[in-house]
């Protein structure tokens, strides 16, 4: 399978926003690319007042992702925000296109690093798998990056590959846990790891004050034994490589982690120090 992943710079305009992830999608089709997969934030990046751009589901932003993806014959996950039900709003991935319609809410939230995405962002509960052309795929977000439990549980429900949508956030020593992370959690799970940042605002000449995660680029492929396969740097860019299905099974026959793991499993026996 080909697989597309679009390193771009969203602004805090969703219109202008989806006229980008338009040309993204035309050109990851054009390439042969059966998926394309845009960054967290894609409607609108963070530093924006998130509550009053939010759209449900059926509104007009995600409509017209939708009609891009079918347009373009390609399935496109994107991030978004949708609107929930305490008055803070969820942080979406619509993962929509030929024979495909699913969401993914953001489990695990970005309170770290002097950021609390919890004030305004309220968690999901839900693991979330596609399938594209007979093909599994698991959905997952930016910090959800640091938990490998959601990586082994993408593995456990027959995903091969995770699609990881991210707008990470700048700092000392933050591109290094960006990119030791995506590897590990591809070797942890032995599935292939598709990380899409947001580019680096600063690459394309924008200025970005205060402390939310606007991005620092890096996107990467991953196989399943956690080498860096096609990768970008700081700027926008497009990256459209082969996924091969087969290759985790092969890597899963030599590294047994899933088949080995004691912890977490249901015949696990724990015992703690009193």
């Amino acid at each position: 399978m080909l697989i597309a992943l679009s390193q771009l710079t969203t602004g805090p305009d969703p219109a202008k926003n989806l006229d980008l992830i338009e040309e993204q999608a035309r050109r990851a089709a054009d390439a042969g690319a059966r998926v394309v997969v845009l960054p967290e934030a894609a409607m609108a990046c963070f530093g924006t007042p998130l509550t009053p751009l939010a759209e449900p589901l059926d509104g007009p932003w995600a409509n017209r992702l939708r009609a891009i993806a079918e347009a373009a014959g390609i399935v496109v996950v994107a991030g978004m925000f949708t609107p929930a039900d305490d008055g803070r709003v969820t942080n979406t991935l619509l993962a929509t296109g030929p024979g495909v319609e699913e969401t993914y809410d953001k489990i695990h939230l970005y309170d770290a690093f002097g950021f609390a995405e919890s004030d305004t962002v309220a968690p999901g509960t839900r693991v979330v798998t596609i399938d594209v052309d007979g093909v599994r795929l698991g959905l997952a977000t930016c910090y959800d990056v640091r938990f490998p439990e959601l990586f082994r549980a993408h593995a456990d429900a027959g995903a091969v590959a995770t699609l990881l949508p991210a707008s990470w956030g700048a700092g000392p020593g933050k591109r290094e846990q960006w990119e030791l992370l995506v590897r590990a959690r591809a070797l942890d799970a032995t599935v292939w790891v598709a990380a899409v940042g947001q580019a680096d605002p600063a690459a394309s000449g924008i200025d970005v004050s205060g402390t939310a995660p606007t991005g620092i680029g890096h996107s990467m492929l991953v196989g399943p034994d956690g080498t860096v396969r096609e990768s970008l740097g700081a700027e926008p860019g497009l990256i459209v490589a082969e996924l091969d299905v087969a290759e985790v099974e092969r890597v899963r026959g030599k590294i047994s982690v899933l088949a080995n793991r004691r912890l977490g499993r249901d015949d696990a026996v724990i015992t703690y120090p009193k």
